[in-house]
């Protein structure tokens, strides 16, 4: 493989420590990198020197000859008067970008639902973000560095994002960079894997599971190893007591495989433990809704939602930005009143929510981290133990001079910790989290999911971390056209249902688009008296609204058809697993294959029929 980007020797020093030393890696052709490591270790720092925006202490970076190389960084600029299209496409003429299928397919998939024509000052952050990353993907680059893409997407942009990047980013195209806290994300895209910590860089193969495979292996030897070393001071010591050692066998030491390592592990929880808590704690009604609809100033956001929560439950909860997860929530934890239906609460449910907007830290800012804490009991029961709020702040990484810092001086991820640990320290006996994720690394995300398998209550998570979710959830619901659906297959089953709804919404703008692209050729007919009759036969040229829809519905098309290809090679692959002498499994999968061809073929058709509207 060709090789991209070359970094000899960095070093770069804080006043107080250093943060890379003597630091040597490179990109190459196929390159798929995820980096990881704790927050302030230096992931940001090393993305920009591997940028060239910023100049190391020593060592340097070299790029081969007219690679070109794009950033995606933390800092999004907004500035007043430049519309989202100028952002994303310049100046470049509408036929010109619009006939792309990369560029409709990135407008598609992250810009569907932001005008072209809004002015960048005029949206929010999580919108910004998405148009700095569209002007990104559009662009032709041989080497992408991003940082914290994930930001500010759902689920099912987080899929489109992972399969858009592996399809242009594949094993003999360019080079990938990534920072990223999402888990699942780092599994989808990445092939190897960077850990920064004290100031070097240790490389790994595969993605996020691999390399949480491989450090715990190391880890183990690395203990292994300490062990050693105090066994041979026991006995130095031994020896100088009593004289010579007696001649003993050489003990033959094995490494283990890091999956024997976690094949004795027990489950993360200890469900019926949890369970008979919960059961002691709230009895068994906690909280139904009932055929209930809600919403603001007359207008329901959710209709006929039925969702019972048992007093173990574990729930997740997804949906695209603005379908109701936050009404949903207010329900749960009694902030909005249902305009129809019923809510029914045990008599001793007590509902903590932590919010994105870490209202439970807001009047605490001034103080210091061990004075709030301090006002709590001094045990909190975190499943089968009792811990102190100390051995919890330890628990969540804080440090004894974290416990000095003040409230206000720590960073997002350390804030949202704290806030987190005091809703804990409340006892409530029902739990709310409403994107907990936020600004934590994937060290402090597993000590947070170490934390929360102790919690012994009913559990309602709301995130766009699909690997949170399925760690920390057992059952998992969606918010989709005003209503809560159960999704018993997961979150594969959410992406079928969006995908398949997107699917609809494609069939009905492409159906207003032949309709309306009929009319206009009745009446060109009408006025010039049958002039179009000689015409070439070819569909007619669209302009304006019509225009749009038929380029979001050929960008929803090719979405679909990127991923019927992908599912039906995965149904393929899988075939090599079924017994050949089971005939029956055999017929049922290759039906299944079949119907998924049958599907793949239909969508081409439309699309092609869409590409002649195009022109």
């Amino acid at each position: 493989m060709a090789h991209l980007l070359g970094a000899q020797s960095l070093h770069v020093a804080l006043p107080d420590r250093v943060l890379l030393d003597a630091v040597t890696l490179g990109i190459d052709d196929g390159d798929r990198i995820g980096v990881v490591g704790r927050n302030g270790d230096g992931k940001s720092t090393l993305l920009r020197l591997l940028a060239q925006q910023r100049e190391p202490d020593a060592g340097r970076v070299t790029v081969r000859s007219g690679v070109r190389v794009g950033v995606l960084d933390q800092q999004d600029d907004a500035t007043p008067g430049v519309t989202v299209r100028e952002r994303v496409v310049g100046d470049r003429p509408e036929h010109e970008w619009a006939s792309d299928p990369r560029i409709r397919d990135v407008l598609a998939g992250l810009l569907d639902q932001i005008p072209l024509d809004a002015d960048l000052s005029e949206l929010s952050g999580g919108q910004v973000r998405r148009v700095h990353l569209a002007e990104l993907l559009v662009g032709d680059w041989d080497i992408l560095l991003l940082d914290e893409p994930t930001n500010h997407l759902d689920v099912e942009g987080i899929a489109w994002l992972a399969q858009h990047l592996t399809s242009r980013w594949n094993a003999r195209t360019g080079g990938l960079v990534v920072i990223t806290h999402d888990r699942w994300f780092l599994d989808a895209v990445c092939t190897r894997m960077w850990e920064v910590h004290d100031g070097v860089v240790d490389p790994f193969q595969g993605g996020y599971a691999a390399y949480v495979l491989q450090r715990v292996e190391r880890d183990r030897q690395a203990a292994a190893t300490e062990a050693r070393r105090q066994n041979l001071m026991r006995k130095e010591l031994a020896w100088l007591r009593r004289g010579a050692p007696a001649r003993t066998s050489k003990p033959k030491f094995r490494i283990d495989a890091a999956n024997a390592l976690i094949a004795g592990e027990p489950p993360v929880r200890d469900t019926v433990e949890l369970t008979q808590l919960a059961t002691s704690r709230l009895g068994r009604d906690v909280i139904d809704l009932e055929d209930v609809a809600a919403g603001y100033g007359g207008a329901d956001v959710l209709t006929d939602v039925t969702v019972h929560i048992g007093p173990a439950d574990r729930i997740g909860v997804l949906g695209p930005n603005g379908a109701g997860k936050s009404t949903m929530l207010a329900l749960v934890t009694g902030d909005l009143r249902p305009t129809a239906g019923r809510v029914r609460r045990g008599k001793t449910v007590t509902v903590r929510q932590v919010s994105q907007r870490l209202s439970g830290i807001a009047e605490h800012l001034d103080e210091r981290v061990s004075e709030v804490v301090g006002r709590y009991r001094t045990q909190y029961r975190a499943g089968k133990d009792e811990v102190s709020p100390g051995q919890l702040l330890e628990r969540l990484g804080f440090t004894a001079a974290h416990q000095k810092v003040q409230v206000g001086r720590l960073s997002g991820g350390q804030q949202r910790r704290l806030d987190l640990l005091l809703t804990l320290l409340e006892e409530p006996n029902v739990l709310v989290l409403d994107e907990p994720t936020n600004d934590m690394d994937t060290d402090m995300l597993a000590a947070m999911e170490d934390l929360l398998d102790t919690w012994p209550g009913p559990l309602v998570v709301v995130s766009h971390d699909r690997y949170l979710l399925e760690r920390v959830t057992d059952v998992q619901y969606a918010v989709l056209d005003h209503h809560v659906r159960h999704l018993p297959g997961g979150i594969d089953e959410y992406l079928a249902l969006r995908t398949a709804q997107e699917r609809r919404e494609a069939t009905a703008i492409g159906a207003a688009a032949a309709g309306s692209g009929g009319a206009a050729t009745g009446d060109a007919d009408g006025a010039g008296g049958g002039a179009g009759s000689g015409a070439s036969g070819g569909a007619p040229a669209l302009s304006g609204r019509a225009l749009r829809d038929a380029q979001k519905e050929a960008s929803a098309l090719e979405r679909r058809m990127a991923r019927l290809e992908s599912e039906i090679a995965g149904a393929k692959n899988a075939l090599a697993d079924v017994d050949p002498s089971d005939y029956t499994a055999l017929a049922d999968a290759m039906r299944a294959i079949s119907a998924q061809q049958d599907e793949l073929a239909e969508v081409e058709e439309r699309w092609l029929e869409v590409g002649e509207q195009l022109g």
